[in-house]
């Protein structure tokens, strides 16, 4: 069992004894088996096997599990702040929740009002789909560089790492395999998250060439449909700006990312801030490079996501045609394991190469079975994507509660017995 490391959160997650009635419902949606307490009594979360994924808490009929890292006054403060310039990387599926919050119809696509709040909020933006598509440069390429190797024989320049490759962008995944399968490490993408490829790309590049400021006077908010992410931002490792501003004579020390808003948290922020988001003027930000991007940064959000966009770029790049199937469907819709095959021929050499895939969300039903055909040596796969969340990030633990969890609650308060 892996311990924190000096610097990371130790609890984002946290169940309220004055509110659990002991239902284990929160038991019955935790991927990590991190919940405690039998059933009718008083629950907590075993901080060392959570995985802060968040899933407890939108799933209580009861709002018992609480975020318990709250940082909207000190982004509001720094905000204030004209001495600090904010930046805000925004991930794609905060801007399909946030309207929720309003009382606008869930799913509601409202992109250049979210744009135009963070504006009059005071941020600067560097969406996190930007760095969702410097993502699929990484991890497609080093995913390229293994087919080629391993399948296609072409010799390697340094040590390529295993196959099934698996993705990395989800922090509950990767902090689920760190505490429960680290002989697969070696398996995982070594490509960041966006969300972390953003912090450092927004202290570097950004604050020389978009921003031009000091980047040890700027503050970067990761604004995230994740609980996860908050832990995640705490790591250790992640200041690569700081060390890249080291390398070049400038001192400092400082992360990539300083802190995570929710979905939710970022509609208290907007009303602390008496920002009307359904009046809000609407903003597109267009002459901003770093708010620019594709589609398969896009649609990074939903399960099969990241798979697609993977496997987009690997089929041009080996056979130099685009993969003519748009959308791929078979990495598709919220069946919990998806599996898919594309046959390709080698651009150079003329070889062919099937790759085969697997796309899982829901660690605890559907992706347990593959990691277990993995550590077994009988993977068929050479690229699987794993996503915590059902349905991918769109349903994380920062989202909107919806009505199937604690949303009714406060209506049947007032008949309830117990209330």
């Amino acid at each position: 069992m892996k311990g924190f490391q000096k610097r990371e959160l130790t609890s984002v997650i946290e169940i309220d004894r004055k509110a659990c009635k002991g239902c284990d419902s929160c038991k019955s949606f935790c991927p990590a088996d991190a919940i405690e307490g039998k059933y009718g009594a008083v629950h907590k979360v075993d901080s060392e096997r959570c995985v802060s994924c968040g899933q407890c808490l939108i799933n209580c009929p009861f709002g018992a599990p609480k975020d318990t890292v709250d940082v909207v006054d000190q982004v509001i403060e720094k905000l204030k702040n004209k001495q600090i310039t904010v930046v805000a990387t925004i991930a794609p599926a905060v801007r399909v929740a946030i309207g929720e919050e309003f009382g606008m119809e869930p799913g509601s696509l409202v992109t250049e009002k979210l744009y135009g709040a963070m504006k009059q909020a005071g941020f600067k933006v560097l969406d996190t789909n930007f760095a969702a598509d410097q993502t699929i440069m990484e991890e497609g390429t080093e995913l390229i560089g293994k087919i080629r190797h391993y399948a296609l024989g072409e010799p390697a320049e340094h040590h390529m790492g295993p196959l099934p490759q698996f993705t990395s962008c989800c922090p509950a995944w990767v902090r689920y395999a760190e505490l429960y399968y680290p002989d697969l490490l070696p398996n995982m993408s070594s490509a960041k998250s966006p969300m972390m490829m953003a912090g450092a790309l927004g202290k570097t590049y950004g604050a020389k060439e978009v921003w031009k400021v000091n980047p040890a006077d700027m503050f970067m908010v990761g604004v995230m449909p994740c609980t996860a992410k908050k832990f995640e931002a705490s790591r250790p490792e992640f200041t690569s700006a700081a060390q890249y501003w080291q390398s070049q004579g400038r001192a400092g020390s400082y992360p990539d990312i300083d802190v995570i808003l929710t979905t939710r948290d970022l509609a208290r922020l907007f009303k602390k801030l008496s920002i009307d988001f359904k009046t809000v003027p609407e903003f597109t930000d267009q002459d901003n490079p770093l708010a620019q991007y594709s589609g398969a940064g896009t649609i990074f959000a939903n399960t099969g996501g990241v798979m697609e966009a993977a496997l987009r770029t690997a089929y041009f790049v080996i056979t130099g045609k685009e993969l003519d199937v748009l959308p791929f469907q078979p990495v598709r819709g919220l069946k919990g394991v998806k599996e898919a095959s594309v046959t390709m021929r080698d651009a150079k050499t003329g070889k062919e190469v099937t790759l085969k895939v697997a796309v899982a969300h829901g660690i605890k039903e559907n992706v347990k079975p593959l990691l277990d055909e993995v550590r077994a040596g009988k993977s068929p796969y050479h690229f699987i994507e794993v996503m915590n969340c059902p349905g991918g990030c769109v349903n994380g633990g920062g989202q909107p509660i919806n009505p199937m969890g604690t949303s009714w609650l406060d209506k049947a308060k007032a008949v309830l017995p117990w209330s």
